[in-house]
């Protein structure tokens, strides 16, 4: 199943939006996945990334 996923992470200069697709088998697995991919490529930590929705796309 595919999962669009929003929210923004916070930046030095503030918080920058984001719109994510992934290929998870439930929301769960789609959450951990957004976080695991802003996290690595931002180096920004979890608590610093707000998930604003997740749909099925």
């Amino acid at each position: 199943m595919r999962f669009e996923v929003r929210g923004a992470f916070k930046t030095q200069e503030g918080w920058q939006k984001f719109t994510k697709v992934v290929e998870a088998n439930n929301e769960k697995y789609a959450l951990e996945k957004v976080y695991s991919l802003v996290g690595s490529n931002h180096k920004v930590k979890r608590n610093l990334i707000k998930i604003e929705e997740v749909k099925q796309a």
